[in-house]
């Protein structure tokens, strides 16, 4: 080829390729908005679902359903979870996975009104956005396949169908699994009161219950025969609430009394106490967990009741990766398009009128940077980002200002407001994967970043030997004959 003719087509070239990209990443946003409706209706029946973490048998089936008509091979039931699953598309490198969650949350039901209002014959609700999650999710690895499918990108995309997100640890026992080792990269998203992105992270945690068992009787006429479980628990949470003064700055330690007898003159001879303990490092949940225990162990000898300690795992802090976050930072700011409706808009000043620390409408339209930031929150995808560069958003599915787990966030959850939020979600995360299709330079890097923030350590989740995944942890106490 003549070499003046040469430079113009390699000038040509140069210049026409960001028009090509641009178009390419509109044509996944138009796949995405295609979708909408269908979207919206399988995140509407997961809302109505509303199944607890390792028993969301309808939601798992009907996310992974709808990606196998896609095209997707699907691999259910791994991890020895019924509700895990994988959905892939495509083959060779890069390996780009999109995790989904659809677990709800208990005592959270709420219709989609703002005034609290259970929804009749359910106790479960979507009080952090997990069926938007999943659905947006879904909807973006569908759109990034086909992509694949006309060979507009090269590589592989896996959807990872994560249960029990809510104090499960269902990732965890996904990631022991081995079933992230091939990723050269993960994504998830979040939904929230605000949209954001960065490259935060979040607070390590363990979750355990402790059973005591005692001995009945009557409380008045003959108490020196029974043994108090509910005396056990009140003497743990007191030996916890004591245990606080002592221990590092940003430690937070809570419980719920799930069980605790059922007439005041009937000595419990069964009784349950739920903790969680959270600390920004996951080596100091660590050390402090047998602290905790300790607690228990001492009020049985106490009480004289037996203790039965049931481990639930834990969940690692997230490991940042600033060179991912940047990428989800500059496609979530070019996509924003929130807005309310009138309608909306006035679902949303009564919702506002409940809050306590209301953010005004018009931060619908700012991309909040959270790069830095510690959130006091916990999430498995923590144990994800210590074995691949791992990045997140969130986008606002809840009225601006809405705390995540409360019925607040249920109702918006099931509104168009909710809607929104998922769509916003599903254009980004399939933009951002695209740019790592795309950008084998920034895989690189990101891989390099997450080399160097390990700094030689080894990934060593929180979860005992050989540990099996708590699939009955929402199960309800039975007492004594359970």
């Amino acid at each position: 080829m003549n070499p003046i003719i040469r430079f113009f087509c390699v000038a040509l070239l140069l210049i026409s390729c960001p028009a090509i990209a641009t178009a390419q990443k509109v044509g996944l946003s138009d796949s995405v908005e295609r979708r909408a409706d269908e979207t919206w209706k399988i995140a509407l029946q997961i809302w109505n679902y509303a199944e607890p973490g390792y028993q969301e048998i309808q939601s798992a089936k009907l996310l992974s359903d709808r990606l196998e008509q896609a095209g997707f091979v699907v691999k259910r039931g791994v991890a020895d979870i019924p509700t895990a699953f994988t959905a892939t598309f495509g083959e060779g490198k890069p390996v780009i996975g999109i995790m989904g969650e659809y677990d709800a949350l208990p005592g959270l039901s709420q219709q989609a009104v703002p005034e609290q209002l259970p929804r009749a014959g359910a106790t479960y609700g979507h009080a952090c956005g997990h069926h938007v999650f999943g659905a947006a999710s879904m909807s973006a690895a569908i759109a990034l396949a086909e992509q694949i499918k006309s060979g507009q990108i090269r590589g592989t995309v896996r959807f990872y169908g994560c249960p029990a997100e809510e104090g499960g640890s269902g990732k965890t026992f996904m990631v022991r699994a081995g079933l992230f080792n091939d990723c050269d990269a993960a994504l998830h998203w979040h939904p929230s009161g605000r949209t954001s992105a960065g490259d935060g992270s979040c607070l390590s945690r363990v979750a355990v219950k402790f059973r005591f068992r005692g001995k009945s009787a009557h409380a008045a006429g003959s108490p020196d025969q029974g043994r108090s479980a509910l005396d056990a628990v009140e003497l743990t949470c007191h030996a916890a609430e004591l245990m606080r003064e002592h221990t590092p700055d940003f430690t937070r330690i809570h419980h719920v009394i799930t069980a605790g007898g059922g007439a005041p003159n009937v000595v419990p001879d069964f009784a349950e106490v739920f903790f969680y303990i959270r600390h920004p490092k996951s080596e100091v949940v660590k050390e402090l967990y047998p602290r905790l225990l300790k607690c228990a162990q001492g009020a049985a000898i106490a009480t004289e009741t037996k203790l039965e300690e049931m481990y639930l795992g834990g969940t690692m802090e997230i490991l940042p990766n600033d060179t991912l976050s940047q990428v989800t930072m500059s496609n979530l700011r070019q996509l924003n398009d929130l807005k309310y409706t009138a309608e909306e808009t006035q679902f949303a000043a009564r919702i506002h009128s409940t809050l306590s620390k209301p953010l005004p409408l018009e931060s619908l339209a700012q991309v909040f940077d959270t790069s830095g930031d510690i959130g006091k929150g916990s999430t498995d995808v923590g144990d994800v980002s210590w074995v691949v560069p791992t990045a997140g958003f969130t986008t606002a599915c809840y009225v601006p200002g809405t705390s995540a787990h409360s019925w607040q966030a249920v109702a918006a959850g099931g509104t168009s407001i909710g809607r929104k939020g998922m769509q916003l979600a599903a254009r980004t995360m399939a933009a951002s994967a695209w740019d790592l299709f795309q950008q084998p330079q920034t895989l690189a890097a990101a891989k390099a970043e997450h080399a160097r923030r390990m700094g030689g350590r080894k990934y060593d989740p929180l979860l005992l030997p050989g540990q099996k995944p708590p699939l009955d942890y929402r199960d309800s106490p039975t007492g004594a004959n359970d």
